[in-house]
């Protein structure tokens, strides 16, 4: 036995200090971004670029919002823990919408204009509660790394917001997977 004392053997999964770091490695590249270009110039083409990227990611917002729906419909006694978090991905759609919506009209997922895009098929939950959960957390994280990818090309405004939904759909992810092993 060592005279000194070993570190204890930690949980398994991510941690604390690697999901910051993440974060503020998302966080600082929307701020590079933010230095390099302005999203308010008629120019260059970028308003266009990023009514595009806002209507996408309001999309994504949107198939991620009916993903947690499809999980609570499925497994109500979830709703205490998936609630505040179905609540978050809501107010991104809002945000997304908003922004998109000053610059252009488009469709909301409440009410679409006659015309519009048919809905995608509602997506299914998993059977097992934790399935479901397991399921959501790698879509949150999935849509996460997304959004990092997307936010390097973005322009000032859009890039701090998906910068924001990147980081928040990250620690949704996190908090899925760590209630989970929680458990």
């Amino acid at each position: 036995m060592p005279s000194y004392r070993t570190a204890p053997r930690s949980r398994p999964g991510p941690r604390r200090r690697s999901l910051l770091t993440g974060a503020a490695g998302v966080a600082s590249a929307a701020l590079l971004a933010g230095c390099s270009d302005s999203a308010d110039s008629d120019t260059d083409g970028r308003p266009s670029e990023a009514r595009r990227l806002r209507a996408a990611a309001a999309k994504d917002s949107r198939e991620l919002l009916r993903r947690y729906d499809a999980v609570l419909a499925a497994h109500p006694s979830l709703d205490k823990r998936l609630g505040p978090l179905r609540g978050e991905v809501q107010r991104h759609v809002e945000a997304f919408e908003k922004s998109t919506d000053t610059e252009s009209p488009s469709p909301t997922a409440s009410g679409s204009p006659a015309g519009s895009t048919p809905k995608a098929p509602s997506p299914s939950a998993a059977p097992d509660p934790r399935a479901a959960v397991r399921d959501l957390a790698k879509a949150e994280r999935e849509l996460a790394d997304r959004r990092g990818k997307a936010l390097l090309d973005a322009p000032a405004e859009e890039g701090r917001l998906l910068a924001s939904v990147a980081a928040a759909g990250a620690a949704h992810a996190y908090l899925l997977t760590e209630t989970e092993d929680d458990k």
